[in-house]
Formats: structure tokens, sequence, C-alpha cells
């Protein structure tokens, strides 16, 4: 029953073997760039302004090819489901070889468990492989960019992969089951999955944990890292960035000492177009703003959370299809 099953699925193995190969070479050679880049530009630096300019160009010439392969391997997990398990069954069901598969020996459920195994495996093989190569040729960009919770870099990196490639798998199999035509099983799956891609970034993954809420003097330091806006009657501090942290509002008011909202006209005399003096000025008012943010030190509590959320669905799904192949099959 193994050997059928990986008889059938060699194609799909070869194909993905190859795609592999080809990110290998990409990825190693992305790799090995962007270490000299940091080398030469990045290691050994400070805080001065050069050394600022230097994060900022490094960032801007590896951001659009990150970007895109990180794309990439989050799709991969669809295109596993969509192509290795939505017509794992369907097209069994379809062409009708169902009723000689089942007439023989072999039960219904030990049929479907090991075809659903041989190729969650080989997910698990192919995402995980593509997954440790992206995290070891970003990882230069990674730290200094400093965002590691970012929706594309958080599931693109480590272990989170390899769970939500078996989940898809599983997903687009049932799925499968359910529906009985492979189009109509592929397009269901490529929904869920991309609801499950935006719903976990944004509304579950900001609460696995009770965000930390705390309050941030503007220091010239923590001016430095975010940008002043003046543009409405209250002055707001934007993009605030604390390194590694997962900050989760993007937007902050500008507080003065009694906690209350300070008015632009009470700033302007700051403003003289010179960042250091406007900086300096600024920072001896005793302003501070609120910050609500998951702390660096949660990174891989987040990943296993993640991972073991996926392999749970996954299993669930897999049980569920278990039990209903049992079902009478037109």
């Amino acid at each position: 029953m193994t050997w059928l099953t990986w008889r059938q699925f060699r194609a799909q193995a070869v194909t993905a073997a190859a795609a592999l190969a080809a990110f290998a070479i990409l990825l190693v050679v992305l790799g090995l760039r962007l270490r000299d880049s940091y080398d030469q530009d990045i290691a050994g630096c400070g805080s001065t302004n050069s050394c600022g300019t230097a994060r900022d160009a490094f960032l801007e010439q590896y951001d659009t090819l990150l970007f895109l392969v990180s794309v990439v391997l989050l799709a991969v997990p669809a295109l596993i489901g969509i192509f290795w398990g939505a017509p794992l069954i369907t097209r069994e069901l379809e062409a009708g070889t169902h009723r000689l598969v089942w007439s023989q020996s072999v039960t219904r459920t030990r049929w479907l468990a090991v075809k659903l195994a041989v190729p969650a495996l080989a997910a698990v093989v192919f995402s995980g492989a593509f997954s440790l190569l992206l995290t070891w040729a970003a990882s230069p960009y990674d730290t200094v960019e400093g965002d590691r919770f970012g929706a594309l870099s958080f599931g693109s990196r480590n272990v989170t992969p390899l769970a939500y490639s078996v989940f898809a798998f599983v997903l687009a199999t049932a799925l499968g089951l359910l529906v009985r035509h492979t189009l109509a099983a592929m397009a269901v799956t490529l929904a869920v999955l991309v609801a499950v891609q935006l719903a976990v970034p944004f509304l579950v993954r900001p609460e696995l944990r009770e965000p930390v809420r705390t309050r941030q003097a503007l220091t010239a330091k923590a001016a430095a890292t975010a940008r002043i806006h003046l543009g409405g009657q209250h002055v707001q501090v934007l993009d605030y960035v604390i390194t590694g942290a997962w900050v989760l509002d993007s937007t902050h008011d500008l507080l003065d000492s009694d906690d209350k909202p300070v008015l632009t006209d009470e700033v302007k005399g700051c403003l003289t177009g010179n960042r250091a003096k406007d900086v300096a000025c600024l920072s001896a008012k005793d302003l501070h703003f609120e910050v609500t943010y998951q702390p660096a030190d949660r990174y891989w509590m987040f990943q296993w959370t993640e991972f073991a959320g996926y392999a749970a669905a996954a299993g669930l799904l897999a049980a569920f299809s278990l039990r209903w192949i049992r079902r009478p099959m037109v």
C-alpha cells in the first residue's frame, strides 16, 4: 500500500524536489550576498547617523527580493493543499477507481491513512527545507530590521511553515471528501487558506498572550526610532519601534506630564528643521506616549504555539477524514 501510494505521488514529489533545488541555489546565493553586505556595511557600526544611513540602504537593497521569496514560502502550503491534498481523494471518486480499491482486502481507513501519511511527510520535508534555507539566508536582514513578528517574516521563518503545510494538505483532503469534485475542492481550499492567512496574523496571533502596555518617555533615543506627526490638532508619534518586539499600535498620542494630549501649537517652537535640535527640545518637555506590544522574548513561544495549533487542527481534520470515509460513497 505504501509503495503504491508513493508511485502515485512520485510525480508531485519530483516536481517539488526540482523546485526546492532551484530555490535552494537562489537562497544560498542570497544568503552569502547578505552576509557580505552585512560584514562590510553594518557589522561594528554604532548608532551614528552614517550607520543609520547604512542600515537603511542595506534594508532597501534586499527588501524587495526577500519580500518575494517570503511570499513564495507563504504560498507553498496553499500550493500543497491545492495540488496535493484536493485531488487526493477526488480523482479516485471522479474516475471511479475507488470502487476497485475499496473492494480489496485493504480497509478504507487504512487506505486513507497511508494516502495521507506519505504526502504529509513530504510536505514537512519540503516546507521545512525551504523554511530552514530562508531563515538562514534572511538572518542578517532580520537582525537589522528587528521585526521578527511581522506577518510575512513570522509565517515564513522557523517552525510555523512546517505545521501549516501539513494543515493545508489535510484540510484540502477533507474538503475533497466533502465536495467530491477536484476543481471545487481546490477553490474552497484556496478560499479557506486565504481566510486563515488573514485571520491568524491579525486577529489570533496578537492575542496569544496578553500584550504589555508601557509608558515610553519621549527621549532622544525614542524619537530617533519614530516619526513625530503634527498634521492634526494633537501631536502623534508614528511607527515607534522596539527592537525585536511586536508593537501592536502604530499611532500613539503624545502626552504631557498630566497624561493630556499635547497640542500642536505647544511644540511648534521646537521645530527648527534641525532634527537633532528638535528632538533635544521635545525630549526636554517631559513628554511621553503609551505603547502596547508583545516582547521579543515571546517570539519562540508564539512560534511553537502556532505550530501546535496547526498540528492539532491537522490531526482533527485527519481524524474526521478517516471517520467520514467509512460512509457510503456513491
